[in-house]
């Protein structure tokens, strides 16, 4: 379903993306809609994003939750957001990536989420995942810790991890996972890193992992790891601020968003997408799309690129 939306003409270089994933992160849901701390709403801005992703009309291919998806892992939360996420994503004819988080719970998270029963012993392991977006591969790994809020990949996932990167995807793979691999500015979040992350950098280096996706973080950043782009994810409950005063880490009520990924084939492109309303500065509406559109290469410069 990927593309430009229907009747759009390309009007520059490049054609539309092969794949249009939507990045969204640690929505830390409560059962019953109870807030956050008693004071964080976290229910709105999920139905906020969700919102902006149907009015955009963006074919979106995949929705990518990249962990800490209900605060405490009570089965009601997850629930709740399952209900919400995949009504959305039904209307939007989008496939649905839940990834584990430090906050999450294995048990919870199979059966609520993943719809998984009689897993038995298998409850506590890894939940780790292989998903097939017509031709693009992502690929969830479980960085939790159960009882921690540290990440670890244990030898077993990374074994597995080299075995299913050993055939490369028709247009490359994603790896997807809570505990982005990447620095952090705010220093007590570098105890809650991904530790060990020279086995997974071996594992990385050469294969067609393409780009990483993560979260944990609670603000917007980028990276790069074993030669892979990373992009983390904001949090839609709330954002940590990395302008807070020296040696604070601050949470706060505001700068919620989710990122756009879109695949082409010799480049990833992700952007920032803030959740809200707000009043605008200068628009161009549909109607003058469509007379740029019907206009030759040369006229279109002439009439938007040259300077008044």
């Amino acid at each position: 379903m990927s593309g430009v939306p229907m009747g759009q003409i390309q009007l520059g270089q490049y054609g539309p993306a092969s794949h249009v994933i939507a990045h969204i992160s640690d929505t830390h849901f409560l059962s019953a809609g109870k807030p956050l701390y008693g004071t964080v709403d976290t229910d709105t801005p999920v139905h906020k994003a969700l919102a902006q992703l149907e009015r955009s009309g963006q074919p979106i291919d995949g929705l990518v939750f990249t962990g800490d998806i209900a605060d405490t892992g009570e089965a009601d939360a997850y629930r709740r957001i399952r209900d919400l996420v995949e009504s959305a994503a039904d209307r939007l004819g989008a496939r649905v990536i839940w990834v584990m988080g430090n906050h999450d719970k294995r048990a919870p998270f199979r059966s609520e989420l993943l719809g998984e029963t009689g897993y038995g012993a298998s409850a506590a392991e890894p939940v780790d995942a292989v998903h097939d977006l017509d031709g693009l591969r992502l690929i969830v790994l479980d960085t939790s810790v159960p009882g921690y809020h540290h990440g670890v990949l244990t030898a077993g996932q990374l074994k597995w991890l080299a075995e299913v990167l050993s055939e490369p995807a028709p247009h490359g793979t994603l790896l997807a996972l809570h505990h982005p691999p990447i620095p952090t500015m705010v220093p007590l979040m570098s105890l809650l890193e991904l530790r060990d992350q020279a086995g997974l950098a071996e594992v990385v280096a050469g294969s067609d992992i393409r780009g990483i996706l993560g979260g944990h973080l609670h603000y917007a950043t980028t990276g790069m790891f074993a030669g892979v782009p990373v992009s983390v994810a904001a949090a839609t409950c709330y954002t940590i601020d990395p302008s807070a005063p020296a040696r604070e880490l601050t949470g706060v009520r505001g700068g919620q968003s989710i990122n756009l990924v879109q695949v082409y084939p010799e480049s990833i492109v992700h952007s920032h997408v803030v959740l809200g309303d707000f009043d605008p500065a200068t628009r161009f509406d549909s109607t003058f799309l469509a007379r740029i559109e019907a206009m030759s290469p040369d006229e279109r410069t002439e009439a938007f690129s040259r300077q008044a």
